[in-house]
């Protein structure tokens, strides 16, 4: 393994070019990255992780379906920031590239630092559920924390090394992970809603319209709090574009994945919520909050087909500890290639063109935290889930604002301009910082975490403290051993450069 000799970005003057990191450009189609970003968010694995806590929230209920279709309006209007941002500098670091160059080095380097602290607090809960599901998938209920620990840990061994080995072995197996997974998805839905309607089964509730509006919910608390838990079961789709320099024509088609998959998943969570919701009712999602589709897989499907729903579940969680193992590794692969983290981590391995180092470091991480959260208190693994997506609310939105000041001297060109280049990633970025505020108050008080309070503030809230210091302490590590990287300056896109892009979007 050696680093791959390094390129001034022309934009930059910084580290390598977009394309020359060593990676291995076009291994990846359209449909691959599609396949990618899809299966990054795990959508059978967030149903089911994330659908009762919606519902269990005061003032929301019946009305989770409309809490999904709100998410989805950020979502979608970050999705078109990253599609835009990405025709301009299709670099492989994405958020970090993108706001070191907008809004400076400084608050770049804490956005690429959240993209990877996002990416490691997930995994305890997927490896996790990707443990615990491997037990019931043979009957091996309630399993104890050591053998969760072992089964856990190996899932993460096994996707780290698929992901080491190459792009193109990773496409693949998520195709045949996630045609599996949807599958079943839809098979289910399709089911509970034939049964609800033909035989009425114990506690089911036929759908109404009103489970799609928004205006049913009570406060704007318990629109909050439910958006917020929404934003997790919808991120990850901008795995598609940090995979930007090894899909084919990456420049246009990994935005244009992105933005694809957000409308994709938006169609198989309402569907497959409502079908839950409809079937089990509302009790049964609040009572069965870690896991809403145990309770009913077998009264839907029957036996042996309830195991398919098992599968899916696994399924989503393992290809989504393999996914989320890509954003951070080549966040951080860029990161050392523009001199803002130490250069092992940009170094790519000669044959198998991934990044190395970074892979490698991604799982040991990955493992460290997974063993001693799963060791020290399954509370802290669920208030890591929360302190998540506040992490994801603050990178997603601080790429949206990027993305108006990068454009700064398009916007107004055109009407087309204005809506996808200022008003879109402009609302997505205003809705996220407003859902973050929210959250940072609610979660900050003595009951807002499933673990102890420190201090009199909320676990969720401590995490992400501590995970904002670290990266502080970090930055400042690297500014005293090699300050090149924040010295440089913002700037916005290059005139000739942004007319070409929106352009020929604009006309295609």
């Amino acid at each position: 393994m050696e680093a791959a000799s390094v390129v001034k970005d022309p934009v930059t003057g910084l580290g390598d070019a977009a394309g020359d990191k060593g990676l291995k450009a076009g291994a990846i189609s359209y449909i691959s990255g599609v396949v990618i970003a899809v299966a990054s968010t795990a959508p059978g694995y967030s149903l089911a992780a994330t659908l009762g806590f919606i519902v269990a929230i005061q003032g929301i209920g019946l009305q989770a379906p409309a809490v999904i279709l709100i998410a989805f309006i950020p979502m979608g209007c970050i999705a078109a920031a990253y599609n835009y941002l990405n025709r301009a500098d299709p670099d492989c670091g994405t958020t970090f590239s993108w706001v070191s160059t907008a809004m400076g080095p400084r608050i770049g380097w804490m956005s690429g630092w959240a993209v990877i602290v996002a990416d490691v607090l997930v995994m305890p809960s997927l490896a996790s559920i990707a443990a615990i599901y491997s037990c019931d998938l043979f009957g091996y209920t309630d399993p104890a924390i050591g053998v969760v620990l072992a089964i856990g840990i190996a899932w993460i061994f096994v996707m780290t090394l698929i992901c080491y080995i190459g792009i193109e072995l990773s496409a693949r197996v998520q195709q045949a992970l996630l045609a599996m997974e949807f599958l079943t998805l839809f098979l289910f839905a399709a089911v509970a809603l034939v049964k609800v309607y033909t035989s009425d089964p114990e506690g089911a509730i036929k759908p109404q319209f009103s489970w799609f509006n928004p205006l049913e919910i009570s406060s704007t608390s318990a629109l909050a709090g439910g958006v917020l838990l929404a934003i997790f079961i919808y991120w990850g789709w901008d795995s598609a574009v940090s995979v930007n320099e090894e899909t084919e024509d990456g420049a246009s088609s990994s935005g244009k994945a992105a933005v694809l998959s957000t409308f994709i998943l938006l169609g198989i969570y309402v569907v497959v919520a409502a079908a839950a919701q409809a079937f089990g009712g509302t009790q049964s999602l609040v009572d069965n909050q870690d896991d809403v589709f145990a309770p009913i897989a077998k009264d839907v499907l029957g036996s042996p087909l309830d195991k398919l729903l098992i599968i899916a579940v696994l399924t989503s969680a393992s290809a989504s500890t393999q996914t989320t193992i890509l954003p951070a590794t080549r966040s951080s692969l860029s990161m050392a290639r523009k001199k803002a983290l130490p250069s092992n981590f940009g170094r790519v391995h000669k044959r198998y063109m991934t990044p190395s180092d970074s892979t490698i470091w991604m799982g040991a991480v990955s493992i460290a935290v997974f063993a001693f959260l799963q060791l020290t208190s399954e509370n802290l693994i669920a208030d890591a889930f929360t302190s998540l997506s506040m992490t994801i609310a603050f990178y997603y939105g601080l790429t949206g604002a990027a993305c108006v000041w990068f454009y700064r001297h398009h916007l107004f060109t055109s009407a087309r301009n204005f809506l996808f280049l200022a008003f879109l990633p402009g609302l997505g970025a205003t809705i996220l910082a407003y859902i973050f505020v929210k959250a940072t108050i609610d979660y900050s008080k003595v009951e807002g975490g499933y673990a102890k309070p420190f201090l009199g503030i909320g676990s969720p809230v401590v995490i992400t403290m501590v995970m904002i210091i670290m990266g502080l302490v970090l930055m400042g590590l690297q500014y005293r051993s090699n300050p090149e990287f924040f010295r440089r300056k913002t700037s916005p896109v290059d005139p000739a450069l942004g007319a070409r892009v929106t352009a020929k979007d604009f006309q295609s």
